[in-house]
């Protein structure tokens, strides 16, 4: 009877800790999936085991998946070389399996036992951040779960990548991150099989990386004065303000960070801005620039420089540029880029490009000269011509060069690689003329841009959507598919001024990029994927991490009828959300009027509140939505 009474309580465990992991939800999806019945329970001692106990990189996945089993559960986990009883096993095919590469792998989970394989360290890597995305949300705890009985669902799993270009870019200029942020980035990016770490490390704001030899590019350069509000609008700096806000990496963390990034088979892609967005480098070394009174020049905060006309060319209020014309720019960037190089390992060094200010070259005697005696006609040639100086420079440390998409119509030899940003006409024009070709267009992949309405989110250009970013296929028409390398999503600083800031811009975006890059494009989904970000979110909120919850919001869209009314049709980008809204100040439930179809404002109402429910529970934030906002966007339609 005692024997049968243990049985019982076992099945019962066991029962329920196969109910806390019932969904797959795997991001990025697999290429494979085949989910059987039944499930592998994990035993309280759990023995990690590897075939090539001599490698340092599979034995970082072997620690890795002890670190994180060990930190979240109070079962002893162990690692060993023998496979007898292990209930882990980590393989290299000694035969390598084609389909696989180099970042593939096949994952196998029994109800006794679960078996990694791959051809390289990465595969087990990748397979390893699969397995844990099947276990119950819980692992991703930063304390321990006693007491629980952990699962995985029986599923037979062949994965491999669509790009092998899978990036993330965080600008770390406008607003400076610590060495230990910077990692916690590349930790999360590791996670979604992310394997590019585009680091932005100069800009107008701050120059963030020690260059031995030019000090005083971060003595100066790194530091400016703290303002908060919004980005392009702040005050002028005064002569006596402290310039304590900011920072930069000495080469040894540096070196640190391109080691963690390494281990978690992630390479670091470095951005030095040349011959625009160059403040920072020009207050430290003014002689670098051809403008009368660049020696007054200072680190900005944040306060407008620069024009942005609705129409015609943008123009700068200061100069921001290193000068073409000027023969001391060269050496100074062959000493950057020298110590650049020699501390990244990665092939490519990014040298920027993007949205040069030309208007004080056109008033340059020394531009002038230079166009003379060059036989260059416009503006964009003596770009063109700095570019070209700037890429032998590159290439004479060994490394290729990549850049914004304005190098290419400056002029650069094919073996320049082209970021295309500004949209995929750069893409496609790039790969036409045989580049190798980044795909990073704004109107998709900027997750610096508002993921709401403008009401709920920091200002900033634009407004880009998850189901947006979701609908993105790198491979344009008309582009040469050869020579597409991959797709990278940017995340700008200028209205982020701290890392959970810098989380909630990035997720769940990111999740659509990671499975853009790594999926194939026939497994896209849009309803599954909502369902798997949601479960996501879940692992989020175990983690303690920040994200959005933005598409759960509504979308706004004011008319104005023939009586002068203003009437407001509401929509979300997910479907079975039910949406409530008021007009008399008060803030909605699920007991107020739902929105079935477009409502008319009453004539005195001030404001209107709008929040979204799933099954009489609210899951989306309280939009506060002003009648006067509603009145301007109905003008600029006019």
């Amino acid at each position: 009877m005692k024997k049968l009474y243990c049985l019982i309580i076992f099945s019962l465990i066991t029962i329920a800790g196969y109910c806390q992991q019932t969904n797959l939800s795997i991001i990025p999806e697999p290429v494979e999936l085949i989910k059987k019945d039944n499930f592998f329970l994990l035993p309280r001692t759990i023995t990690i085991s590897t075939d090539a106990v001599d490698n340092a990189a599979v034995e970082f996945s072997a620690s890795y998946l002890k670190n994180r089993l060990k930190s979240s559960s109070d079962y002893d986990v162990n690692i060993s070389s023998e496979s007898d009883n292990a209930s882990i096993q980590l393989l290299i095919n000694k035969n390598p399996e084609n389909q696989l590469g180099n970042e593939g792998y096949s994952l196998s989970v029994t109800t006794s036992s679960i078996v990694i394989k791959a051809n390289q360290p990465a595969g087990l890597f990748y397979g390893v951040q699969t397995l844990l995305q099947l276990l119950p949300k819980e692992i991703e705890s930063n304390s321990t779960i006693k007491n629980t009985n952990w699962t995985v669902p029986c599923v037979e799993i062949t994965d491999y990548p669509r790009f092998g270009w899978r990036g993330l870019m965080l600008d770390v200029s406008r607003h400076f991150f610590t060495k230990e942020e910077v990692k916690r980035f590349i930790d999360d990016m590791a996670r979604y099989k992310f394997n590019l770490f585009h680091w932005h490390l100069t800009d107008d704001e701050g120059w963030r990386i020690e260059i031995k030899s030019l000090p005083k590019l971060t003595e100066i350069g790194a530091w400016n004065v703290k303002r908060v509000g919004h980005f392009g609008e702040f005050s002028e700096i005064k002569d006596n303000e402290p310039r304590t806000n900011g920072g930069f990496y000495t080469q040894e963390d540096i070196k640190e960070v391109v080691q963690y990034a390494k281990e978690r088979f992630v390479e670091v892609l470095p951005e030095i801005e040349m011959p625009g967005h160059s403040m920072a480098a020009i207050a430290s070394y003014p002689e670098l620039s051809c403008t009368p009174g660049a020696d007054k020049y200072r680190v900005i905060s944040g306060e407008k420089f620069i024009e942005w006309p609705a129409t015609g060319h943008f123009y700068g209020l200061k100069d921001n540029t290193l000068c073409p014309a000027n023969e001391k720019v060269y050496p100074f960037a062959e000493k950057v880029i020298s110590e650049v190089a020699a501390l990244f390992p990665f092939p490519y060094i990014h040298v920027g490009g993007d949205e040069c200010i030309q208007n004080f070259w056109e008033k340059s005697p020394a531009v002038k000269a230079l166009m003379k005696k060059e036989n260059l006609k416009t503006m964009l040639d003596v770009q063109g011509y700095f570019e070209k100086r700037l890429e032998k420079i590159v290439a004479s440390k060994g490394k290729k060069m990549i850049g914004w998409d304005e190098i290419l119509e400056a002029g650069v030899s094919p073996t320049a690689a082209i970021m295309s940003w500004r949209g995929t006409k750069g893409g496609i024009e790039a790969s036409k003329k045989g580049h190798e070709v980044v795909m990073s267009p704004t109107t998709y992949v900027y997750l610096d841009y508002m993921q709401s309405d403008e009401i709920m989110e920091p200002r900033i250009y634009a407004s880009l959507r998850l189901n947006k970013t979701y609908s993105y296929e790198p491979v344009s028409e008309g582009i040469n598919e050869k020579l597409v390398k991959g797709i990278q999503g940017n995340i700008w600083t200028e209205q982020i001024y701290n890392f959970r800031q810098v989380q909630y811009m990035a997720w769940p975006r990111a999740f659509a990029i990671s499975e853009i890059a790594w999926s194939p494009s026939a497994k896209k989904n849009w309803s599954g994927f909502v369902g798997k970000v949601e479960d996501h979110f879940e692992r989020f909120n175990a983690a303690e991490k920040k994200y959005a919850p933005s598409m759960y919001d509504p979308a706004f869209n004011v008319t104005q009828n023939a009586k002068g009314e203003l009437t407001v049709s509401l929509s979300t980008e997910i479907e079975g959300l039910d949406i409530y809204y008021s007009f008399d100040n008060s803030y909605p439930d699920h007991f107020y009027p739902k929105y079935t179809s477009a409502v008319t404002v009453p004539m005195d109402a001030t404001l209107m509140r709008v929040i979204t429910y799933r099954d009489k529970q609210p899951v989306g934030r309280m939009n506060n939505m002003p009648v006067a906002e509603l009145k301007k966007r109905v003008a600029k339609k006019k």
